[in-house]
């Protein structure tokens, strides 16, 4: 990866792809398309987790620790009193206090409940998590949220799984201009070309996870997303040319003799 790094507080990351670690066909693909997104931190739904019965096999025995890091989230959780509880659950059983928040609002489109994120990401940070929330692409909750102290903010591209891509690039626009943090997209992502756009507007990085995890071919998929990342952010950094209304011309006549 490049020199071109991010951080959230005091931990530094070069890649800026986070992936998921759910729905994959097994435990090996999931490993290896981690290895091929060279990502370096990883969701884990901590109610999903083998925490007890050793003789079964965990997804923790399929993740490079040394190399990546866990993102616990609060997946599963329907108003602030779970979410937190799971939050401590997930601090106490995998050692770290990063926690991706989410507290959803509705069953069918597992929309965020922006109202209970705020309230639990308030008392979290009273805590001494270092919290990460998933919310709505809604500018006001995000600048909130880093306001209260969230070192980054995660608003949804589309519905969790939808694979539909970036229905709102306006209000991530402006959502990048108000929060100051990081902004890494969440949610919705479908294929490279949606990862592209969200590095292309100026987000730090983006969280997918069924969009590689349930791909014909999650492994492709997987180094398909670290290119588009890689391409996106490439080309925010150059800096693309401003859209006009009519054309100009590549090969302008000026300064020719005889024009």
């Amino acid at each position: 990866m490049s020199a071109d790094g991010w951080r959230i507080g005091d931990m530094e990351f070069k890649s800026r792809l986070i992936l998921g670690t759910g729905k994959y066909s097994t435990f090996e693909v999931m490993k290896t398309a981690h290895e091929i997104a060279e990502t370096e931190m990883v969701t884990v739904a901590v109610r999903r987790v083998n925490l007890n019965d050793k003789s079964q096999p965990s997804l923790l025995d399929f993740i490079d620790r040394k190399k990546i890091r866990l993102l616990p989230n609060t997946a599963g959780c329907y108003n602030a009193k779970d979410a937190i509880l799971t939050a401590r659950l997930a601090r106490e059983a995998l050692g770290t206090p990063l926690i991706k928040l989410e507290v959803i609002g509705d069953e069918r489109t597992l929309m965020p409940d922006v109202p209970a994120t705020l309230e639990a990401a308030k008392e979290l940070i009273k805590e001494g998590f270092i919290v990460l929330p998933y919310v709505s692409d809604d500018a006001v909750a995000c600048r909130r949220l880093a306001d209260m102290g969230c070192p980054a903010v995660m608003p949804l591209a589309a519905p969790i799984g939808s694979g539909l891509g970036i229905r709102n690039p306006h209000n991530l626009r402006i959502i990048l201009e108000t929060a100051k943090v990081p902004v890494i997209v969440d949610a919705g992502v479908g294929t490279a070309s949606d990862v592209a756009v969200a590095l292309e507007l100026g987000c730090t990085a983006v969280l997918l996870n069924t969009a590689v995890a349930l791909a014909k071919d999650p492994i492709a998929m997987a180094e398909a997303m670290k290119l588009g990342v890689r391409a996106g952010r490439l080309s925010f950094l150059a800096g693309r040319i401003p859209k006009k209304l009519y054309a100009s011309a590549s090969s302008p006549i000026d300064g020719v003799v005889g024009s």
